[in-house]
């Protein structure tokens, strides 16, 4: 890295990669650079540095047209140039040394590494050109004329100057190195953190078949994978997440004799497709380079690797600071949409911000200065040949593209909510359109019909005032884990099994376990939906896995409760293949749910799935941090046998540090107390049904819902008993219900009871506990009170 001034940021870092981590087992192509002082004598020979400075000082890059004429011009300019004879033989004179030591089939990749990018503070990525599947010593020189020429190209122009580098100041350095055959295997990107929210425990990864320019240009919607840092760092298996891309098609070495730059986009075969491009096991020796390089550089990392079909190896092909989510910000903002409207598009969220506007639908880069300052760009895929254009729109969407493109990566540093890989926006989305782009919401991000309302709230970061009660949140989506794990918090009250069982899965676990027997059409669809699973039980048992995984892994080592399933037979019954399962029932608010539904012969199987993967979460993947919680448990004979049911499950409470607590939502709960929590290690108070069964209502009838309040005198007396009993046996009690989270006095008075812990929605974490520090210190309870 010492020789950044001399080669520039990428090539600086393969040599130290080379020379300082090969003992880490992390392999690194080998070739050669050219330097910066050898591209400045190349400039310097007939005046042309000068030429181009001239030219380049008149130029407004904002004017799209004139700046596609200046970048135009220079390129010409340089392609024209001859070497310094020097230079020339050089470069022959290592190729050939290089050629001397690898085989007669080897071919090669010619980058750029400019001496201002991959720095912390800026990536520059994708801004000069690379090329592939180079032969011959004669191309080699072409190729490097060509990189040269790249520095010069509209989107470099435009973003040095939108960066504030001064073009005089930036040279380039060529790198020619060997190709891995990663057209016979695969190829991605890699973050050492999650490029959305920050987090930094995971490192994140995307492969898809082929060469790797496929996944970095945006060209294919890429499989990805989490892996979490300190599960890895003990030798656990730490894969949390998984996602299956499309991966429609692939960059391949082309099948001419004549040497250049041949390589050609080629479709990817079915069978592929539906399967994932990494192995679990090479996932995680990628995950093992990643920590090792961010541990060598002391910094976040994004990084390209490809995998040898040929070899079955897997190698780095470089490694620059990732310089988005790491840059340290005092003031953290959220975007939340304040109504809804149909959804047009969805795809791959990037960023957490909301941008609205109207559609601009734009064909290709011919089209650019059509762009207007707060349209919405809708186009098939970009590429950091829009860059000039993306920093004046209001919101990206693509057909095409991952999370890692350079159009993602370029958008997250400009701060612009990006939707890629929607598959067909630019069919579904209308010129002049007014529509509202969300990336608020998770992983998917929507593009909405009209200009929705939304908000933008900030605070800054900082520390937090102590307080005699705990604040944990309720979390379903696991996509938004990592981002609400960085609010102050003690972990997560609530974990709700069904929110990952109806959106990650999507399927009524009977449907999968009776996968044989099920009729042609819904087998059909029931094998789109497990695509990259070994079979329905494996899928629903793997999905359940990953999503209380990520959950966990975002929180560790804070315990998080999960809820299991607590589906009405109406919510079982939109589920695909729950019509053929679930009976019709008048109230299903109050019919076969909970407990009951775990411990009947006809359920019983199903709940079992759920057993095993939270057994797989906290034995295999060793998130100890996992507690469970039983809901809607009616009588004291049916909790014994859901806790008898667990343990035949491998789920016995105290081992392995297991805890079991009830959700303590019936009035009968809280009446017989003492009997429940002989068999539960505490209670989690669900308020809204305690207050629905307290008060005899139905909360969903909008005819009654003016009565529904959980600060009535029969519920407080129901809690405080409840509070009471946990707090005699000195057993946990915590309340995970919405009514603290709507009611700061109902906060207040719980605290006064002596509560241990509050779960409350992410949303309303830092404004409650701001109120409950200003309220007045609880009055100390004794145990028999």
């Amino acid at each position: 890295m010492t020789d950044l001034d001399k080669v520039g940021g990428k090539n600086a870092s393969l040599g130290e990669m080379i020379g300082g981590l090969a003992g880490a087992g992390i392999r690194v192509p080998g070739g050669f650079a050219t330097t910066a002082e050898a591209f400045r004598e190349f400039l310097q020979a007939g005046g042309l540095g000068q030429k181009i400075e001239q030219r380049l000082a008149t130029l407004d890059s904002k004017d799209v047209r004139a700046l596609a004429d200046c970048g135009k011009e220079i390129r010409s300019w340089i392609l024209q140039a001859p070497f310094p004879t020097e230079l020339e033989r050089e470069i022959r004179a290592f190729f050939q040394k290089l050629e001397s030591e690898t085989s007669k089939e080897a071919s090669f990749a010619v980058r750029s590494s400019a001496t201002a990018e991959d720095l912390p503070e800026a990536s520059f990525a994708g801004q000069q050109e690379t090329f592939l599947n180079v032969k011959g010593s004669d191309h080699v020189l072409e190729a490097v004329r060509q990189v040269f020429a790249s520095l010069y190209n509209d989107r470099a122009i435009s973003y040095r100057a939108h960066q504030g580098f001064a073009h005089g100041e930036v040279a380039l350095s060529a790198a020619v190195q060997q190709m891995v055959r990663s057209d016979l295997g695969s190829s991605g990107v890699l973050f050492t953190l999650d490029t959305e929210s920050g987090f930094r425990d995971v490192v994140f990864i995307t492969s898809a078949y082929g060469l790797g320019e496929m996944v970095v240009q945006g060209a294919v919607n890429p499989d990805e994978f989490y892996v979490h840092k300190p599960m890895l760092e003990k030798g656990r298996p730490a894969i949390v997440r998984r996602k299956l891309g499309s991966k429609l098609q692939k960059m391949v070495f082309a099948r001419l004799e004549a040497a250049g730059r041949t390589t050609s986009v080629v479709d990817v075969p079915d069978a592929e497709r539906h399967r994932f491009s990494l192995a679990d096991a090479e996932v995680l020796e990628l995950a093992r380079y990643a920590v090792a390089i961010e541990k060598h550089y002391g910094r976040p990392m994004d990084i390209e690797w490809a995998r040898d079909g040929a070899d079955g190896r897997l190698y780095v092909l470089q490694a620059r600071p990732e310089t988005v989510k790491s840059r340290k910000r005092d003031v953290e903002e959220r975007y939340l949409l304040k109504g809804r409207s149909r959804v047009l598009a969805s795809g791959r969220a990037i960023g957490h911000k909301i941008g609205s506007g109207t559609v601009r639908v734009v064909k290709d880069a011919g089209e650019m200065h059509r762009i207007r300052p707060g349209d919405i760009l809708v186009t098939d895929m970009t590429d950091p040949n829009w860059e000039p254009v993306m920093k004046v729109a209001a919101a990206i969407v693509t057909n095409r593209g991952g999370r890692t493109c350079h159009a993602a990566i370029i958008a997250r540093e400009l701060g612009i909510p990006a939707v890629v890989g929607c598959g067909d926006a630019t069919e579904r989305l209308r010129d002049a359109q007014p529509v509202t782009v969300s990336c608020a919401e998770g992983d998917t991000g929507n593009v909405l019909e009209g200009l929705v309302p939304f908000e933008v709230s900030s605070r800054e970061r900082g520390e937090m005032p102590r307080l005699p009660v705990k604040i944990a949140m309720n979390v379903g989506n696991p996509e938004l884990a990592f981002q609400f794990a960085q609010l102050p918090n003690a972990g997560v009250g609530l974990a709700r099994l069904e929110f990952i069982i109806n959106n990650e899965i999507g399927v009524h676990p009977r449907a999968c376990l009776e996968y044989g027997k099920l009729p042609a059409g819904l087998k059909k669809q029931l094998d789109e939906k497990m695509r990259g699973y070994a079979s329905a039980d494996a899928f629903f048992r793997e999905k359940t896995v990953e999503g209380v995984a990520t959950i966990a892994a975002a929180f560790w080592p804070k315990p998080v409760i999960v809820r299991l399933s607590d589906f009405k037979s109406n919510e079982y019954k939109k589920l695909l293949g729950g019509e053929r399962y679930e009976p019709d029932e008048e109230n299903p608010m109050l019919g076969f749910r909970g407990a009951s539904r775990y411990v009947a012969p006809s359920f019983r199987e199903c709940f079992e799935l759920e057993c095993a993967a939270m057994k797989q979460v906290r034995d295999t993947l060793g998130y100890a941090n996992v507690e469970l919680m039983v809901p809607f448990v009616r009588t004291v004979g049916e909790a014994r046998q859901v806790v008898e049911l667990l343990e035949k499950n491998g789920l016995k409470r105290g081992e392995n540090g297991l805890r079991v607590v009830m959700m303590c939502e019936l009035p009968s709960n809280a009446l017989l107390a003492e009997e429940f929590l002989e068999l539960f290690d505490g209670f989690s108070i669900g308020s809204n049904d305690l207050t629905q069964l307290t008060l005899g209502l139905d909360r969903d009838s909008g005819l009654v819902a003016d009565t529904f309040d959980e600060r009535d005198a029969a519920v407080k007396a129901l809690l405080a008993m409840a509070i009471r009993a946990c707090r005699k046996q000195g057993k946990y009690v915590g309340i995970c219900g919405q009514g603290p989270s709507d009611h700061p006095d109902l906060a207040r008075w719980l605290m006064e009871q002596g509560i241990e812990s509050m779960s409350l929605n992410p949303d309303t974490v830092v404004s409650t506990w701001m109120s409950l520090a200003e309220a007045p210190p609880p009055k100390k309870q004794s145990a028999a009170a």
